[in-house]
């Protein structure tokens, strides 16, 4: 098991690289004027963060084509987007956090008017991002198309808003369940599917793995709430406790910590089932979703 967990680490070192030296390319320099929208976009996308959804694109798309270097603006435009949703996570008009990724906010570093400007930048660099890819444009509208679907009033700020106004309530598993599928699951399902559109994966297949995306999805924001609880500020890289205090909408505080790991377990087993029709060619994507059950960080 040790020794598996060492080929996802280097694999997914090896991946960060190839998305970051992507992005790096795409982006203006931190000295193109107006200098500091530079400096505060490429502060935040580049102050570290494992590349999980980019991750998830490229080896969704290893099991139905052989990897190819076009398909990298489109996973550099999911780590454009999700360090978007983090910059305006962490806004004193949101969630309220002064550490990101093991390094200060950016709105504390650059003000909260220059951070919601970066968010706003990545979240236009992503859909630049994707159209600049070399890629058939029939696919590529396809790809746009459900990237703003995704993002916007009926996706991720419709998880978001909920979240916003579920705060200080009790609230039931429905609620939870919609918060967590648009605020985390909607991210990380979108990277399945880029993978999938891009490869030409069958119906059945997109299926498959919309179902294996919809479960480690759920798991995966389980555990982040249960980290809040019982991880290390200093390895989370964020602070830790801020649910508690805020009274957010998570599943330890409407099922526990038990029955929350106990759940993340199950959907966790249930997305590695999904996956054992396509053996070997899937065991980056097993480990990666066995991680997600013990990762610290």
């Amino acid at each position: 098991m040790k020794q598996k967990r060492m080929m996802l680490k280097r694999d997914i070192k090896e991946k960060k690289e190839l998305v970051n030296i992507e992005m790096d390319r795409f982006l203006p320099r931190k000295d193109e004027y107006p200098k500091q929208i530079h400096k505060a976009i490429r502060h935040s996308l580049f102050a570290g963060g494992k590349r999980i959804r980019p991750y998830l694109m490229i080896h969704t798309y290893q099991l139905f084509a052989k990897m190819t270097p076009k398909i990298l603006p489109v996973a550099g435009a999911l780590e454009m987007l999700h360090t978007y949703t983090l910059i305006h996570d962490d806004l004193p008009e949101i969630d309220n956090d002064d550490y990101r990724r093991g390094k200060r906010a950016c709105h504390i570093i650059y003000g909260s008017n220059i951070a919601l400007l970066a968010g706003d930048a990545l979240l236009l660099y992503a859909i630049e991002a994707i159209n600049s890819a070399e890629v058939n444009d029939k696919i590529k509208l396809q790809i746009i198309r459900e990237f703003c679907e995704e993002t916007g009033h009926l996706g991720l700020i419709a998880g978001q808003m909920v979240d916003i106004e579920s705060e200080g309530k009790k609230i039931s598993e429905k609620v939870v369940n919609y918060i967590h599928k648009n605020k985390t699951g909607r991210l990380i399902n979108l990277a399945i599917r880029f993978g999938c559109l891009l490869s030409k994966a069958s119906e059945v297949d997109r299926e498959i793995m919309q179902r294996f995306g919809e479960k480690i999805g759920l798991a995966f924001q389980i555990m982040d709430d249960i980290l809040d609880i019982e991880g290390d500020q200093n390895t989370l890289g964020k602070s830790t406790g801020k649910d508690e205090r805020e009274k957010k909408a998570t599943y330890p505080a409407l099922a526990g910590i038990e029955k929350s790991r106990e759940k993340a377990e199950k959907l966790i087993e249930g997305a590695c089932q999904l996956l054992d029709k396509y053996g070997e060619k899937a065991q980056y994507l097993e480990l990666l979703a066995r991680f997600i059950l013990t990762r610290k960080f």
